[in-house]
């Protein structure tokens, strides 16, 4: 399986498909228009780095995406600009346990808004079981 990465840009929206990096910086295709972006290093963050506050531990994000997916069935999910209370609600429903403290609205929408574009561009079922694939790589290293 060819390793898929994926990241978001500081400054644009949507998510980015990682191409190739340079001296500088790096080359990124955006999954929804196709469209080529530079960018330095330091505005990228890689969505396996990403991770959400629970009460009692940190979840990584494509565990959250796989909980969203099953309780949806791999489908959409509701829009990214429903209002305050309609998200916090829903991801109460996905991750009861998460840290309302320290998980903003804003960081919801974002987390809804990723998950419609990578099930709208089909990259959701690869990137779970990309994700998927190393974690189980890794539990088994650690035994």
């Amino acid at each position: 399986m060819k390793e898929l990465k994926l990241i978001s840009i500081s400054g644009k929206s949507g998510l980015f498909k990682l191409l190739t990096t340079t001296k500088s910086g790096i080359i990124a295709e955006s999954l929804i228009d196709k469209k080529r972006a530079m960018t330095s290093f330091t505005n990228v963050s890689a969505l396996d780095e990403i991770a959400i506050y629970s009460i009692d531990d940190e979840i990584p994000l494509w565990q959250v995406f796989k909980k969203i997916a099953e309780k949806e069935d791999f489908k959409p999910t509701i829009s990214h600009k429903s209002d305050k209370n309609t998200l916090e609600t829903y991801f109460k429903e996905v991750m009861p346990d998460y840290d309302e403290e320290r998980v903003y609205p804003s960081h919801i929408k974002k987390i809804v808004q990723w998950y419609n574009i990578l099930q709208e561009t089909g990259f959701l079922k690869e990137f779970l079981e990309q994700k998927e694939a190393e974690n189980k790589e890794e539990e088994k290293d650690e035994q």
